[in-house]
């Protein structure tokens, strides 16, 4: 009698702590965004003209707002300003919108100089989770793996204390919002550094308008087309290889 007595005292203790816990439906996630400027633009005789000139890392902050569903990623600022302006035009322009009330996205990708926009339904992502656990901006976060562009993997960390399916970029689909992805072959993290929950401006998620407007194939298409030149011009192999990588690491992130 008395040890039942005992679990009812500790499962009423419980309870309360239990509907306590709450799930964030809108906020405002800041990311810190680390790309491998050397490595990234590969080797040859431009890349080697330039590396010199840059730093090692590139970062820059993103902060992806959301709610009722929806979310849109776009820039904020820079860690630093010793980046050129045209490696830095295209990421300042870049902005993604998604509605996953509608299964749909549209984004504005800066390529080449040349706004693009982009509308097409959200991809389905094949996500295989793991066991493996990290804290990320104060949030407990679970391991995924997937494959994009059938060899590149991502690997990220998510949380379902936030319920919004989505992340920075076009990386998505998973139950509960990704507050960490690492893509090696792009040398590339991002990194949630904090939440923000209060006073959020729900009146800037909204879509991109634009005239003219691409499918997701449309604009594979159009980059395909016009980079098709691009990176061929060596006799050695090796350089070769080295460039057609740095082509594809090109279309990749164009792509994302």
């Amino acid at each position: 009698m008395k040890k039942n007595f005992l679990i009812a005292i500790l499962f009423f203790t419980i309870l309360p702590n239990v509907h306590a816990q709450q799930f964030i439906d809108k906020g405002v996630i800041e990311y810190e965004v680390k790309s491998n400027l050397k490595k990234s633009i590969g080797s040859g005789m431009w890349a080697d003209m330039i590396k010199d000139k840059l730093p090692e890392f590139n970062v820059g902050y993103y902060t992806l707002t959301f709610a009722n569903n929806k979310s849109i990623y776009k820039f904020d600022r820079w860690e630093n300003n010793k980046i050129p302006d045209y490696m830095r035009k295209d990421d300042e322009s870049n902005v993604w919108y998604y509605d996953f009330n509608k299964g749909e996205y549209k984004k504005q990708k800066n390529v080449a100089g040349s706004n693009l926009n982009l509308e097409d339904s959200i991809p389905n992502l094949h996500w295989k989770l793991s066991n493996e656990n990290r804290v990320i901006a104060g949030f407990n976060c679970r391991k995924a793996t997937a494959i994009l562009f059938d060899s590149v993997y991502v690997f990220a960390f998510y949380t379902e204390e936030i319920t919004l399916p989505g992340g920075p970029i076009s990386i998505n689909g998973l139950p509960g919002t990704i507050l960490g992805i690492t893509i090696p072959r792009l040398y590339t993290s991002w990194i949630a550094t904090k939440v923000m929950v209060k006073n959020v401006d729900e009146s800037v998620i909204k879509p991109i308008t634009s005239k003219k407007v691409y499918s997701r194939k449309e604009f594979q298409n159009l980059l395909d087309e016009r980079t098709k030149d691009w990176f061929y011009n060596s006799d050695d192999e090796s350089e070769k290889k080295e460039m057609l990588e740095a082509r594809s690491r090109f279309l990749w992130t164009s792509y994302l």
